[in-house]
């Protein structure tokens, strides 16, 4: 078994060699996400914040008519978060959350392109030196002279909807 084998596939890449991927900035760094699971991009929204609400997920937006969550991944990456810019934007994807497909806006600093990765160049996170928490991390790709993470999109969203579960409902049966 070699160490790409170690890799868990992100969503597209099931049985794959290759994967169309959405990348974007945050904090500086690049991201990819599965370019299937884009719903669309769109310029900052006016959003309402939730009071008491987890940071990862604080407010919502009307998108379309409906309000969905907006997520800032620079939360659970614990990544400084800047002053939005003219090429900040969301990119509205579908999740599942407690079992049902959600819409969810993602905060980003600038959305790239869409382009192809290749499964051979992906690795896991290393075990030591990594400054996120690995469980947060789908794989790195190595393209040209960067590497681009690809974050575990469900993890995340499964640890920070966990978070806010209140306590006796963790504990009950």
């Amino acid at each position: 078994m070699s160490a790409q084998d170690d890799v868990a596939p992100a969503a597209g890449w099931t049985g794959a060699e290759q994967v169309e991927v959405l990348t974007f900035e945050l904090s500086g760094e690049l991201f990819a996400l599965d370019a299937v699971r884009v719903q669309e991009i769109i310029d900052l929204a006016p959003e309402t914040v939730v009071p008491g609400a987890d940071p990862f997920a604080g407010s919502v937006i009307n998108f379309r008519g409906k309000v969905i969550p907006l997520a800032d991944l620079r939360v659970a990456f614990d990544l400084e978060i800047g002053a939005f810019t003219i090429d900040s934007r969301i990119v509205v994807i579908e999740i599942e959350l407690d079992g049902e497909q959600t819409l969810v806006g993602l905060r980003t600093d600038k959305v790239h392109e869409v382009t192809t990765l290749e499964r051979s160049a992906s690795e896991a996170p290393p075990s030591v030196g990594m400054r996120w928490r690995p469980e947060f991390i789908q794989c790195l790709v190595k393209r040209k002279d960067e590497f681009i993470v690809v974050p575990a999109l469900q993890a995340i969203f499964n640890q920070h909807q966990d978070a806010r579960q209140p306590v006796a409902s963790q504990t009950r049966h």
